[in-house]
């Protein structure tokens, strides 16, 4: 029998991207350091992109889509009169303008932005158009025509101009939100072109820029037996921003063995901010995170067990 590669890790450690790499290159040279024999991560940085991106270890890896659905707070940097083809610095320009919009006409433009809108991705991204990655037609000179997807931008905030060629904004969003598209579609609306210079998350989730260990200190001299490990976050850690619902050991016995709960026998104790139809929430026993049930129909049902 072939021996499996690497040795059992469960948790999130929390990295903190440099520029110039891919998620996928940092989850690789994260599992090498540590030794682990399954990992991934929770939302796609750019190449040019720094900040918050969590790696999943093992179990983990179950609740990584929990943690993509979870908001995510970005800070970039806007350059005014270049448009690029990857609608950041690391594209090829394709138009130049001279307009320079003041401070005055980016916070009228700002709430057009901000709500439910519908946003086009840009040809460099991993969206798929029959069967094949935007990004590897964009490659060979025959960029896709994508269609545009709903949004959520929760916040999106002028923060500094610098000059008046850049300026810096914040954005709370949701899922699948592209920055990029964000800024390019922004500067169109201020009647001039743009693309973005630098790009950070501070937040994915409930993983914050505070939690994140620069990816240079991560297998810097360390035995991946020894410290690293130790920073690793629980697996349910993923789960914190889900409404928490406490059950009796019988009812964690009957959730874990699939069996539906009675939204009835759980009244007082559902959270108040916890969607009784579709909503998600933590299932608690005994003070340990049991997984998460989710409501619908009068009926709490097993979506996806920890234990």
């Amino acid at each position: 029998m072939r021996k499996k590669r690497g040795r059992k890790l469960d948790g999130w450690l929390i990295v903190d991207k440099p520029a110039g790499i891919t998620s996928t290159a940092v989850v690789n040279r994260v599992r090498h350091a540590l030794g682990a024999a399954k990992a991934g991560h929770g939302g796609t940085l750019d190449p040019l992109a720094t900040g918050v991106l969590p790696v999943a270890f093992g179990a983990a890896t179950k609740t990584v889509p929990y943690v993509m659905d979870g908001a995510k707070h970005y800070r970039f940097t806007l350059r005014f009169g270049e448009a690029r083809d990857t609608d950041d610095a690391d594209g090829q320009v394709t138009g130049t303008s001279a307009v320079r919009p003041d401070e005055a006409a980016i916070l009228a433009a700002l709430p057009a932005f901000q709500g439910e809108i519908m946003q086009v991705p840009p040809a460099f991204s991993a969206v798929k158009v029959a069967g094949a990655r935007a990004y590897d037609l964009a490659r060979v000179g025959a960029p896709a025509v994508l269609a545009p997807r709903p949004a959520r931008i929760e916040r999106f905030a002028l923060i500094a101009m610098r000059d008046e060629d850049t300026a810096e904004f914040e954005v709370v969003s949701g899922k699948g939100v592209y920055m990029r598209s964000l800024a390019r579609d922004l500067a169109l609306a201020l009647g001039t072109l743009g693309h973005i210079t630098a790009l950070r998350r501070l937040k994915v989730g409930p993983f914050a820029e505070a939690q994140a260990i620069p990816l240079d200190k991560i297998g810097a001299g360390e035995d991946s037996t020894g410290a690293f490990p130790d920073l690793l976050l629980p697996v349910a850690t993923a789960l914190a921003d889900i409404p928490a619902l406490a059950l009796t050991e019988a009812e964690a016995t009957g959730l874990s063995r699939g069996q539906a709960l009675s939204l009835v026998t759980l009244m007082g104790r559902i959270p108040d901010c916890a969607d009784p139809e579709g909503g998600l929430v933590r299932a608690m026993a005994g003070g340990h995170v049991l997984g998460l049930g989710r409501l619908a129909d009068g009926w709490l049902r097993p979506e996806r067990l920890l234990v």
